[in-house]
């Protein structure tokens, strides 16, 4: 089997999480500068066999698209077009930051490590990817 990879898109960073070979755990991976995203995951295929990216899908909580869905559609088409062989979805990202946060209080990091952006974005990205599998289990 291969990889599947998430990433939880932002304006500046973006978390990205990617699966064990037999996709069964989810890992942060790293959190790297939105500008270079694409070169980052594009050199990740090449080295690692990666079945699928599934990208967060920004939405408020009553559904309707975050500011930040525009930036995340240009990024998912340009894969698309420069990448179609290997797929790219969304899933639901709502929420995510805050079970981050929760993840990071229960895991017992300290105030200053909890402020650590990056690390919110890399947990998020784990968390979607965490539940697009859970989703799959039910769906198969």
């Amino acid at each position: 089997m291969a990889r599947i990879v998430s990433v939880d898109y932002g304006r500046k960073r973006t978390g990205i999480a990617v699966t064990d070979p037999l996709q069964l755990i989810a890992n942060g991976l790293v959190t790297v500068s939105t500008s270079e995203l694409f070169t980052f995951l594009s050199d990740y295929v090449n080295r690692e066999q990666v079945e699928r990216i599934v990208v967060g899908e920004p939405r408020q909580p009553d559904g309707t698209p975050s500011e930040n869905m525009e930036r995340v559609k240009q990024f998912v088409n340009r894969w698309r077009k420069a990448m179609p062989q290997i797929p790219i979805e969304f899933y639901d990202e709502r929420f995510t930051s805050v079970l981050a946060h929760r993840t990071m209080i229960d895991a017992g990091l300290g105030k200053k490590r909890r402020q650590d952006k990056a690390l919110v974005d890399e947990i998020s990205a784990t968390i979607i990817l965490q539940s697009y599998m859970e989703s799959r289990k039910f769906n198969v």
